[in-house]
């Protein structure tokens, strides 16, 4: 389902050359949004960007490192000089790459460079787009700003010290908008994400993993890039215009009940199954 709920509005969305960021910006798009493709891979960005133009949707493609300011500065001016407003910023960018996962591990074990990466991309990449996008924002007198976070980021878990770190600390930046900004128009919100991988991401990830992982969901399947983009486009749009300084959690309740819960269902079903015979 498409609608206008975001027409004339223009978004920024990095980390869009791939995975849920892509998703969001055909979504945002499809509700009529102008849509800035950024991500540090410059042909992915422009692939995207194309294939939103292929179907009538407007769209840039801007080649950014996240954690430099000279090049956040240069992605804003670039969004101003073909848009002229931002009306929507997603803070969606993240390294979480093989190679990056098998450096960030427990705290024992983390390789700092590993750490430093994550917090430079996850934490001050969000930082510094915010910083530079919510001038703006200002001048116009409203503004959404959407940052990604994670259920890592809420619940302690056996590696990726870094990353859960960072998205820790990007469930209070909302907040901080929210509070610095709110009077003037401009909103703070975040979006917890579970696990909802793109189907051919299901492949890379053992059967037997997918299986303990959604058994733990409450839903009767593993989430998709779709539902968590349907979430960002309305933390982006006026139907939102009274929710800030929080975080909307899209897990499929992973994060939302005890951790027995599984056993304590097998344990039920099975002393049921023994009553009726």
């Amino acid at each position: 389902m498409t609608t206008d709920k975001l027409k004339d509005r223009v978004a920024i969305i990095t980390g869009a050359g791939g995975g849920l960021g892509a998703e969001c910006a055909r979504v945002l798009a499809s509700h009529g949004a102008a849509v800035a493709i950024v991500d540090i891979n410059q042909e992915a960005a422009e692939s995207v960007a194309a294939e939103i133009e292929s179907v009538g949707g407007q769209a840039i493609a801007l080649r950014t490192d996240v954690s430099s300011e000279d090049d956040v500065k240069a992605m804003v001016e670039q969004v101003m000089s073909r848009f002229g407003r931002i009306d929507v910023l997603y803070n969606n960018a993240a390294v979480l790459d093989v190679g990056q996962r098998q450096k960030d591990r427990d705290i024992c074990n983390l390789d700092m460079d590993a750490f430093d990466c994550a917090v430079a991309v996850n934490l001050r990449g969000a930082v510094l787009c915010s910083k530079h996008v919510i001038p703006v924002m200002l001048k116009q007198g409203k503004g959404s700003v959407i940052f990604a976070t994670s259920g890592l980021g809420a619940q302690g878990d056996l590696s990726l010290t870094g990353y859960a770190t960072t998205k820790a600390a990007l469930n209070m930046l909302p907040k901080l908008v929210a509070a610095q900004y709110g009077k003037l128009g401009v909103r703070g919100n975040a979006v917890q994400i579970g696990l909802a991988p793109a189907e051919n991401a299901h492949s890379s990830m053992p059967p037997e993993l997918l299986s303990i992982l959604r058994d733990n969901h409450l839903t009767p399947e593993l989430g998709t890039p779709r539902q968590i983009a349907d979430v960002v486009a309305f933390l982006a749009c006026d139907e939102s215009s009274f929710v800030t300084g929080t975080t909307l959690v899209a897990d499929g309740g992973f994060g939302s009940h005890t951790p027995s819960l599984v056993a304590m269902r097998a344990f039920f079903e099975q002393s049921e199954g023994r009553t009726g015979m």
